[in-house]
């Protein structure tokens, strides 16, 4: 898990975020209200919600952009069940919370750079990475 976290909270505009994530090389910022976790937001989530919808990321809010009440672990949740949590939901990035207060984050890439948990992220990646239907 990683501990040292930003974050960005709601009304800031997808342009912050998008920069948050360049700075920090990431593709998802925990969306946060004071310390609880309320979303995520992702370089997905601006190409599809914002981008690809002409909309303007310099003044559209993150809310906007968002998806709302993210899945979520917690800090003595096993390695495994959180890899089969990702893998179920079909989720990259597992925020960690404590009390509603956001604690942390998993991203699958923590679990590949760990030989010990190698296997289960190959196995979250493969479910997760399922080819979507094309939209007729």
């Amino acid at each position: 898990m990683t501990q040292d976290i930003t974050s960005i909270s709601s009304d800031k505009s997808v342009i912050e975020a998008a920069k948050i994530m360049k700075q920090l090389d990431v593709g998802a910022v925990p969306v946060v209200q004071g310390d609880k976790c309320i979303g995520m937001i992702t370089d997905r989530d601006i190409v599809l919600r914002v981008v690809a919808q002409g909309q303007d990321p310099q003044n559209t809010q993150v809310n906007a952009a968002m998806t709302s009440d993210p899945i979520t672990a917690s800090p003595d949740m096993d390695v495994h069940a959180a890899a089969d949590l990702m893998a179920e939901r079909q989720i990259r990035r597992l925020p960690v919370v404590e009390k509603e207060r956001l604690v942390g984050i998993v991203a699958l890439g923590d679990l590949a750079v760990t030989n010990i948990f190698q296997n289960e992220a190959g196995d979250a990646l493969s479910e997760i990475s399922e080819p979507a239907r094309p939209l007729m």
